[in-house]
């Protein structure tokens, strides 16, 4: 079985055919979607799916990009909403700063508040960072350093020292579509050096089509050809690749529920 630990199930690219693209990933051997959340506002309809599927949990948040959009959106709103079954988690949240479609202040803002709600939630937040590597970190410190702070650094595309950082902060590194590209050796030495234990795997769907399938919608069925790329880099047959990232995704949200295959 396999994880998406980072996908977007709501967005308009699968409107006309959700539950069969849902069905499609089942299919392939995935056993359970985290479908993300990158605008409070819209979170009910988040939910919504994941409150249809028992195979599927959702998490809250704004992304980078929506900072601006969302500056109504406080730490006790995010705790609030977080209480729901199915929210395992905080974000997307992080920095942008490749589009800084938001201005910057405001999303270290949202990222502080993010930061503030999953600690108070004791759950995991999901970090989106581009161009923005070292007000990551420092984020991540001066909010969470010596408080359990848990998390990951998905659709992971930047540079070796800042997986290393992040690991050694105690965060997971996730890897998208992008690690198979042809392009991406450097990509996929840093994914050779992080550690199975702290590995995920994701399509961040529908953006981000592996090889064979680039250029194409992504959906969540397609991450059995990154998580294949990511076995043949560790050496290990793709059933094992599949058992680890799996056990360690539900070790890492532990308010997912696994359901029997």
């Amino acid at each position: 079985m396999l994880v998406d630990s980072h996908c977007h199930l709501e967005f308009p690219d699968f409107a006309a055919e959700q539950e069969a693209v849902i069905d499609r990933a089942r299919a392939a051997g995935v056993g359970h979607f985290l479908t993300i959340c990158t605008r409070v506002h819209r979170f009910g309809e988040v939910a919504r799916i994941a409150e249809r599927n028992a195979d599927i949990s959702c998490s809250l948040g704004t992304h980078p990009h929506s900072a601006e959009e969302e500056v109504d959106i406080t730490t006790a709103t995010l705790v609030e909403l977080g209480q729901h079954p199915k929210a395992v988690a905080i974000g997307e949240t992080g920095l942008d700063y490749y589009y800084d479609n938001s201005p910057r202040e405001l999303q270290q803002e949202a990222f502080r508040r993010h930061i503030r709600a999953a600690l108070e939630l004791k759950l995991p937040v999901i970090v989106h960072t581009r161009d923005a590597e070292d007000d990551t970190m420092r984020i991540l410190r001066e909010e969470g350093q010596g408080t359990g702070l848990t998390g990951v650094l998905h659709c992971f595309s930047s540079s070796p020292q800042l997986a290393e950082d992040a690991i050694e902060f105690g965060f997971h590194i996730s890897f998208s579509g992008i690690v198979t590209f042809k392009k991406s050796e450097e990509l996929r030495e840093t994914a050779r050096k992080v550690a199975l234990s702290r590995m995920l795997v994701e399509t961040d769907a529908p953006f981000l089509a592996p090889i064979p399938k680039r250029g194409q919608r992504n959906e969540p069925a397609f991450v059995v050809h990154t998580a294949q790329v990511l076995a043949n880099i560790h050496g290990l047959e793709p059933q094992a690749l599949a058992a680890r990232t799996t056990e360690n995704f539900f070790r890492l949200f532990p308010k997912a529920v696994p359901t029997q295959q």
